[in-house]
């Protein structure tokens, strides 16, 4: 046995090993269960006392050489492998593509509906989305049991508390806070207790404006309009006002424009009309111009609203409002030009 395991010793100081493949090669012979080394230890059992001691030191020897002669392979294996990813990088060429975020469809058209009323001098307000009864309805000219909150379907947190169903509350604070003339606009968000379909949704986003003065007219409000929907689709656009009727404004009326999607001519979206109603607007109510501390028998005002997702829909031709808020990259990447 301890010409065998000399044999060994003398083999592993001559052996070099180059690749991992003849490290584990190595490893299987010498250092696995069923290796050289294994099989001289199960056999050294049968050998005499007297010659244990000194055979033992020997297959000492030859396990302790093994081992470092594997572990040095395993090293310089990992070191090559280091020094060949290293070299194959060529830091030449181009980094990864990053891709840009894109604004919201709606935050776009949002934003270029404030430029063109800013142009006219109205300015940006907001207010909170948690209203109370007074500033969302009655002063609003919505009497307690009048059938005209019935129009809209509100999440009420309790008898008092709501989230807002338009900014036209915003339009109360104002008139509360501020003495005439006042020219704003305010847009946000608002929630109404709605079935989730492709025209409707249980929240949306609205811009409502108003201008109250001395001396204000319909005519004011008409040639207002004129301008805003020419400089948002175009001065070819064909417009419209039909008699309405809304509790904060007296007298109603809604804006209608030719369909852009058909021009005129009557498709699937515009009932085969022609015509798509975009906005509500009106003279406002003398009783709401009281509830705000303005007299009515001296200044007169105007006031408008409309929705976000419905002027955002004619212009990128969208079908079905709740894709707006599917954050579907896809159809977000769309707007990245805009």
């Amino acid at each position: 046995m301890k010409e065998r395991i000399q044999e060994l010793i003398k083999h592993i100081e001559e052996v070099k090993l180059k690749t991992s493949e003849e490290a584990e090669q190595f490893r299987l012979k010498f250092l696995s269960k069923k290796g050289e080394i294994s099989t001289l230890v199960e056999n050294f059992r049968e050998i005499a006392a007297d010659q244990k001691r000194e055979t033992g030191q020997i297959l000492n020897q030859l396990k302790q050489l093994a081992q470092q002669k594997w572990q040095e392979a395993q090293q310089l294996s990992d070191s090559t492998k280091k020094q060949s990813n290293k070299s194959a990088v060529d830091y030449t060429l181009p980094s990864e593509p990053q891709f840009s975020g894109a604004r919201h469809p709606l935050s776009i058209v949002e934003n270029e509906i404030i430029q063109i009323l800013s142009k006219l001098g109205f300015v940006y307000a907001e207010g909170p989305e948690i209203e109370d009864d007074w500033h969302n309805f009655s002063a609003l000219n919505f009497p307690p049991n009048h059938p005209a909150r019935d129009m809209q379907d509100t999440f009420f947190i309790d008898e008092e508390i709501a989230l807002r169903t338009h900014t036209s509350s915003v339009q109360v604070r104002l008139m509360e806070t501020q003495k005439p003339p006042i020219r704003a606009i305010m847009p946000g968000r608002v929630y109404r207790n709605e079935a989730i379909s492709a025209r409707a949704n249980c929240f949306f986003h609205q811009v409502e404006g108003i201008y109250i003065d001395k001396g204000v007219s319909f005519t004011d409000l008409k040639q207002t309009l004129y301008y805003f929907v020419q400089q948002l689709f175009g001065e070819d656009i064909q417009v419209r006002f039909r008699p309405s009727f809304f509790p904060f404004t007296e007298p109603s009326a809604e804006m209608d424009i030719s369909c852009q999607l058909c021009k005129g001519k009557g498709c699937n979206v515009c009932k085969q009309t022609g015509w798509l109603e975009i906005l509500g607007c009106g003279m406002i109510d003398p009783n709401v111009l009281k509830a705000s501390g303005i007299d009515p028998e001296e200044y007169s005002g105007f006031a408008f609203g409309m929705g976000i997702e419905r002027i955002a829909m004619l212009k990128y031709d969208v079908k079905d409002l709740r894709t707006y808020f599917t954050n579907d990259t896809r159809f977000l990447s769309q707007f990245r030009n805009y």
